[in-house]
């Protein structure tokens, strides 16, 4: 007599597969269509552009919305859009520290030329 169970005849159904953790329990599993894009353009907007990182945080923001109000979907890339989002606001914020930088050495520089000898 073994301790072990009697391996599952061939070919058989997994137990409860209606509830596996690869199926999504209800409704549909879709990618969202623009998941790429705000990943692409908020990687672009912390590396390259930082123009165009407020794109990739406002288009992350109205992504995630939309996935939001549907909970009944299962979302295959929240994961691209949230790191797209996430390079967005980093990469807007590197812009707005720079731009407050660039004022404050304008002021500076202006303040410094009208002084007196």
């Amino acid at each position: 007599m073994s301790m072990y169970p009697p391996p599952p005849p061939p070919h058989s159904q997994p137990p409860n597969s209606a509830t596996s953790p690869y199926q999504p329990q209800f409704g549909s599993v879709q990618e969202h269509p623009n998941g790429t894009t705000v990943l692409v353009l908020g990687i672009l907007g912390l590396v390259a552009c930082g123009l165009i990182a407020p794109f990739a945080w406002s288009m992350g923001n109205k992504a995630l919305r939309e996935m939001g109000a549907q909970p009944q979907v299962t979302w295959t890339n929240r994961g691209n859009v949230t790191a797209g989002r996430i390079c967005g606001i980093i990469g807007t914020c590197l812009i707005a520290l720079i731009a407050a930088v660039a004022v404050l050495v304008v002021v500076v520089a202006a303040v410094g030329s009208t002084g007196s000898f």
